[in-house]
Parts: C-alpha cells; structure tokens; sequence
C-alpha cells in the first residue's frame, strides 16, 4: 500500500512546493529519525527538488499508512553530515 502523505501549512513556510517535497521522497538519500527536540516521532528526509537542489524536510508518522510533512526547505548546511560520501578513486 502506497503512504498516505498529509500536508501541515507550516510545509509551505520557505516556499517549497507540494511537488518539489513529493519528488523529494521519492528521490532521497537520507531518512532517519531526529532527534533534535528529543520528539520520538519526528523524521528527516534529504531529497531532491526537481532541479536537483537538495531539500531537508520533516514529518511526523500518523499511523502504518500516515505521515504528516510539517517542514520543508532548501537543505542547510548542518545536514550535510548525513548525507553519503563520495568515492575517491585516486
């Protein structure tokens, strides 16, 4: 069953578009709790915008089909750990 996701207003708050955070999820490269405000439910997503920029969003799980985005914006530097490393070949 596909994920149900719900849209909080505050998503909306850096101009982020519904579209650019749902190609985000489905072009992540990191998704993991936070744990920031030591609230168990609360998830990170580092995606992709359509142009390619790098996005940070959170969300709460609702339930096993729910989740509930209430933040998304271009992806701040203090991420950037998160992110995977680069292969060096030489």
């Amino acid at each position: 069953m596909d994920t149900i996701i719900e849209f909080n207003d505050a998503a909306f708050n850096h101009e982020v578009s519904k579209a650019d955070i749902l190609w985000a999820f489905s072009n992540s490269i990191y998704d993991g709790w936070f744990n920031e405000r030591e609230q168990k439910d609360q998830y990170l997503l580092i995606g992709f915008d359509q142009k390619g920029n790098p996005l940070e969003i959170m969300y709460n799980i609702i339930d096993n089909e729910t989740i509930s985005i209430f933040h998304a914006m271009p992806c701040r530097s203090i991420f950037f750990h998160l992110l995977p490393k680069e292969e060096n070949d030489g």
